[in-house]
């Protein structure tokens, strides 16, 4: 939670309590604080966004488009809940993050699947597309941290940066595991030995934490598509077997679990903390 800390003007009713100015009224982080279970859930859901598209893709029917339309219908919706929210609301949040992380990867496999984009042409766009959201977001906000997610303005960047993370983790996670042919499990291991060496060079080499946070966000993606894909896909192409339906179920329940824990002990809310409007 962040508070303005311009000054507020207490003016007693006459013969009641005092009023503060809705100007300077506290203002509530939209987002979870960045713990351990931050880190389990975002991996979690990037999986379910892997899973689940080719799930949603194969069963529903409406061929890959169909199924990108009525998923980005879906999480238009959950995102105007998110937006009416005074503050960070574990179950809304992260019914967000799992949306997201499904359309991001429809996006991406439109691009390749149905207009025949190559995975070097995907990669590149979304990565540019993302860079100059964050200049955007920097030059309007002075800041990319997601400890000051409070205002309308800076969660519309918040949630579009998230969006571009998660289609530029899914063709970059793509291009790596098709150019290097590793297979699913050592693609897994190859992303989280890179998200590894950003911690490492956050911790001990100092690391910006802003840049170090986005980096780690946009790693997670093809590590948890490679899980995913390790479990969900047949034994014959590398994967234990699971089905896509199987995986998704587990991790869905894994992710409930989680969230329903965190809704009841509040151990992701951040803890309040006076700050200045446009924090650095």
């Amino acid at each position: 939670m962040t508070y303005e800390t311009s000054e507020t003007s207490l003016t007693p009713a006459a013969g009641g309590p005092a009023v503060t100015s809705a100007r300077h009224r506290p203002r509530w982080n939209k987002v979870p604080e960045v713990t351990v279970y931050f880190w389990i859930i975002k991996v979690l859901c990037t999986t379910v966004g892997e899973t689940a598209a080719d799930l949603l893709n194969e069963k529903a029917g409406l061929g890959l488009t169909g199924v990108s339309v009525s998923m980005s219908a879906l999480l238009a919706v959950v995102l105007v809940v998110q937006f009416r929210t005074r503050a960070y609301r574990a179950g809304v949040y992260w019914l967000a993050v799992a949306l997201i992380s499904v359309v991001g990867t429809l996006i991406s496999d439109n691009l390749t699947d149905n207009m025949g984009v190559p995975l070097e042409t995907s990669t590149t766009v979304f990565a540019i597309v993302l860079v100059v959201v964050f200049v955007v977001w920097y030059r309007r906000e002075r800041t990319l941290s997601i400890h000051h997610i409070d205002t309308p303005a800076r969660e519309s960047f918040y949630w579009l940066a998230v969006l571009f993370t998660f289609a530029l983790g899914t063709a970059a996670g793509d291009l790596v595991s098709e150019r290097m042919n590793l297979g699913y499990w050592l693609s897994a291991v190859l992303f989280a030995l890179a998200i590894a060496a950003v911690a490492l060079a956050h911790f001990s080499l100092g690391l910006d934490a802003v840049l170090s946070f986005w980096i780690a966000y946009i790693l997670t993606r093809p590590l948890g598509a490679s899980i995913g894909d390790y479990l969900s896909q047949a034994t014959g192409d590398g994967g234990l077997g699971l089905g896509t339906v199987v995986t998704s179920a587990l991790f869905l329940a894994v992710i409930l679990g989680l969230v329903v824990y965190l809704s009841v002990t509040h151990r992701d809310v951040a803890k309040s903390e006076p700050t200045a409007e446009r924090a650095a």
